[in-house]
């Protein structure tokens, strides 16, 4: 299985389990990533994005000092960030719905559920290549945007401003 294009792309992976590490980096390199770097931690993985800019990052949820959840939030939120943009995929065995929303408002990009198989990892990587998602800013939440699809036939209240000058314009 291998992505066409995947050969490009920089990873990171954040993961405090050496033995999770070397399995993702397998993983990557059977979906033909190959340029990977890693930290044990969400704290020592700043420092990497900065210098070597990757295009995706892979993190686990628990780790400390800094977990996944607050590594993410200091990528989207932090004024030294050093890419804001940079999708990230959470992966972790603790899917319990209030963890998974946790990481979805934090800016998750997506979420993926150990344990994990290489045809999971390329579909959630084809999803970040083939349709990016664009970036919502307000005061609350700076991230991916949260709606995964728009339906076309919505007949119910306008959900933000935007959305009803959309329509006059048609």
């Amino acid at each position: 299985m291998s992505g066409a294009g995947f050969e490009r792309l920089k990873t990171l992976i954040v993961e405090d389990n050496a033995h999770m590490r070397s399995l993702l980096r397998a993983l990557l390199n059977s979906v033909g990533i190959k340029d990977i770097a890693e930290a044990a931690h969400g704290q020592a993985a700043i420092g990497i994005l900065r210098e070597r800019k990757p295009d995706l990052v892979l993190s686990d949820l628990a780790m400390k000092p800094m977990d996944g959840i607050e590594f993410t939030r200091h990528i989207r939120t932090h004024e030294s960030s050093p890419n804001p943009f940079v999708p990230i995929i959470m992966i972790t065995g603790h899917t319990e719905k209030h963890r998974v929303e946790a990481a979805r408002d934090a800016g998750v990009t997506e979420f993926l559920a150990k344990p994990i198989t290489a045809h999971n990892l390329f579909s959630r990587i084809a999803e970040i290549v083939e349709r990016p998602r664009g970036f919502v800013r307000c005061p609350s939440y700076f991230g991916p945007d949260r709606r995964r699809r728009q339906i076309d036939n919505y007949a119910g209240p306008w959900r933000r401003h935007d959305d009803y000058q959309d329509m006059q314009v048609r």
